[in-house]
């Protein structure tokens, strides 16, 4: 018979009382969809009639900018051609729809911190390969952040880097200035509304790196963009975004 050290038993009693506690859990507070909340099997996923109204982006769609595209055997979009974005890979889980967009809300406004889980779990296979990686949340100016009380997209990032084992750093890069509402705005009035709201913290930080940015949800990405031309200045090898949800239908914009 082998001999298990106090600690050895101390830490098998561990694991088994918590996993008694999460069979109670699991029993008193099943699983929920995280689009109707009816009774599912799996934590952090969907039942089959919400799994069927959501429309999953994937990996598919424009190389760079991730857009999709229809009955085209092309690879990149006309837009990437004519204009190669500083965001040199953009992917999100998602198109924005009632249930994406309830999410969001729910996390952003509601302040059920557990659906940033199950955002991460859709968006992680999203993530690219290769490099020295940082996910970095795209930052909310301080007076939105004290208000909040959090940036709905760092948590996101947090939930990214516990599954994927990819550092992540929530002060990597500060909004300096408080941009307004984008909504209405034409693209050269977003452009002009971002322009230099954004800092890094610490060009070390960023120096050499592949970062990406982690946001909940995507519109025209002039946001993003922003973001990206200020941590390229900082020494940023590369930037790569991931999102929940994408506004894939531009009448989706004024909502």
């Amino acid at each position: 018979m082998r001999w298990h050290p106090a600690s050895d038993k101390k830490a098998m009693i561990g694991d088994l009382v918590r996993t008694a506690a999460s069979w109670a859990l699991d029993f008193a507070l099943p699983p929920r969809c995280a689009g109707c909340g009816v009774i599912v099997s799996d934590v952090h996923s969907f039942c089959p009639d919400c799994w069927k109204k959501v429309e999953f982006l994937g990996n598919a769609g424009c190389a760079t900018c991730g857009l999709p595209l229809q009955a085209t055997e092309q690879t990149s979009c006309g837009a990437c051609l004519a204009r190669p974005p500083r965001i040199a890979r953009t992917r999100a889980a998602v198109a924005y729809d009632e249930i994406s967009r309830s999410l969001a809300i729910r996390l952003k406004y509601g302040r059920k911190v557990a659906v940033a889980r199950t955002m991460a779990r859709y968006m992680a296979p999203l993530v690219g390969e290769g490099g020295d990686r940082l996910f970095v949340p795209v930052p909310l100016h301080r007076t939105r952040l004290w208000g909040r009380g959090f940036n709905q997209s760092a948590l996101v990032a947090r939930e990214l880097s516990r599954g994927l084992g990819i550092a992540a750093d929530a002060f990597a890069l500060r909004r300096v200035r408080r941009t307004p509402p984008l909504k209405g705005m034409t693209m050269r009035q977003r452009r002009k509304a971002v322009s230099g709201a954004f800092r890094v913290r610490d060009k070390a930080a960023v120096a050499g790196k592949v970062v990406i940015l982690v946001d909940d949800v995507l519109t025209t990405g002039s946001t993003a963009e922003a973001c990206a031309r200020t941590l390229k200045r900082a020494g940023a090898a590369r930037v790569e975004l991931v999102s929940w949800a994408r506004v894939v239908k531009p009448s989706q914009l004024m909502r």
